[in-house]
């Protein structure tokens, strides 16, 4: 099942996405908001496929980043082995490398990734696997953690490069004002039976510059979910951003950022595409 936060006619709704048609579960009373749906629990997760109307047309829709509004995004860093190896880095990390994006920094498909160029002129990609938290999660087991994955979605992890490494620290570089597009579903984890078996790739402007497969994770995404768990409560709709495989752009010689017109495109495999233009403040 694929769901959607989308806006029609002036209201936010929640639906289940079927080819060009979504199935509109908020006219249907079933859900007000995604994070209201996932926290209802699986009767009506189950409830929610079984909906058949009403519906609307998906060219008639705006959609929105599918949870607009979770208490958490944590991020990952160097978790792919072909990223490290990009980077030259001698030691593969012995624990994951944790940080926060804000969530005011969340955006949805086709909203424009926007930036000040007096404040960073190296603005970068990073094509991720988000993973979505369906039941409150504290010092779960490994074998049990997936049990606790919602669904998963594409997320773009954008990173003003001279504020993250000139700060030392990541959160801001990584927070900035639509610096974590999502969506555009998220897709159910019945749907998904190995998280490590997917093809995950970005585009700028058609050209692929990521080509990868989540088995390049260091940390999978079980492993992820036990450690993250026992370190603080995840709760229903939180978003773990499961960290980037090679070909970004700051470790590319020359190293390429995104300007002013360009179009950003995460792609995973059987989760869909998520495209953002790109645009600097007036």
């Amino acid at each position: 099942m694929k769901l959607v936060t989308f806006e029609f006619a002036g209201r936010r709704g929640v639906g289940v996405l079927k080819n060009d048609r979504i199935v509109d579960l908020s006219a249907a009373g079933l859900a007000g908001s995604m994070r209201e749906l996932i926290a209802a629990g699986s009767d009506a997760w189950t409830a929610a496929a079984r909906v058949e109307g009403p519906t609307l047309s998906l060219a008639d829709v705006r959609l929105l980043a599918p949870i607009p509004d979770p208490q958490k995004v944590i991020a990952i860093g160097l978790n792919y082995m072909d990223h490290i190896r990009e980077q030259n880095i001698a030691s593969v990390p012995a624990s994951p490398l944790v940080f926060a994006k804000f969530t005011s920094s969340i955006i949805g498909p086709e909203e424009a990734i926007e930036y000040d160029p007096a404040l960073t002129n190296q603005v970068d990609w990073e094509a991720e696997l988000g993973v979505i938290i369906g039941r409150r999660a504290r010092r779960v087991s490994r074998s049990e953690a997936l049990s606790y994955v919602f669904g998963y979605t594409p997320l773009n992890d954008v990173s003003a490069r001279d504020l993250q490494f000139g700060d030392k620290q990541w959160v801001r570089g990584k927070s900035l004002d639509t610096f974590c597009p999502i969506g555009p579903a998220i897709t159910t984890a019945d749907e998904i039976p190995d998280p490590q078996a997917l093809r995950i790739s970005s585009r700028v402007n058609g050209v692929t510059m990521q080509n990868s497969t989540t088995a390049e994770m260091i940390f999978p995404v079980d492993e992820l979910v036990a450690q993250l768990s026992n370190a603080f409560t995840l709760e229903p709709g939180d978003i773990i951003a499961t960290g980037t495989p090679d070909g970004v752009g700051v470790f590319r010689n020359p190293k390429i950022f995104l300007q002013h017109g360009d179009r950003g495109e995460i792609e995973v495999e059987k989760l869909g595409v998520l495209s953002n233009p790109v645009r600097t403040f007036a």
